[in-house]
């Protein structure tokens, strides 16, 4: 198991790895909307939140000499579930087919009042 941590993603802001690269696939962490060049969220929207959340793993992807496109799971955290047609069809730009496999979840918080966090497994090389 070897860490992957990226200037270009947040960091950390506990006792976890920006991502886990182990055999043939890379694990990375829910990635909160924070900007890396300003330490601060994105936007205040959900959908530029998802954008940012999507640029931090596409990051860290690159990083573990991947790709965002070789993504094979997501897990989507949403603090209103109301605006999930918006998110999905931001999350739909990320990707093309074969889509990963996904789930999504309405939470009652994210950390530092995030409205959207995303993690993902990507398949490395």
């Amino acid at each position: 198991m070897k860490p992957v941590s990226t200037a270009a993603a947040p960091a950390a802001i506990g006792p976890y790895s920006q991502a886990v690269r182990t055999g043939s696939l890379l694990f990375v962490s829910g990635q909160l909307p924070i900007d890396p060049k300003t330490g601060e969220f994105a936007a205040s929207d959900a959908v530029g939140q998802m954008r940012q959340c999507l640029a931090n793993i596409a990051a860290i992807a690159k990083e573990a000499g991947s790709d965002i496109s070789r993504t094979v799971k997501t897990t989507i955290l949403l603090t209103d579930l109301g605006g999930f047609a918006a998110i999905n069809e931001e999350y739909g730009k990320a990707f093309a087919q074969p889509y990963p496999a996904r789930a999504c979840y309405e939470v009652s918080a994210l950390p530092k009042g995030a409205l959207v966090e995303v993690e993902a497994v990507i398949e490395l090389d």
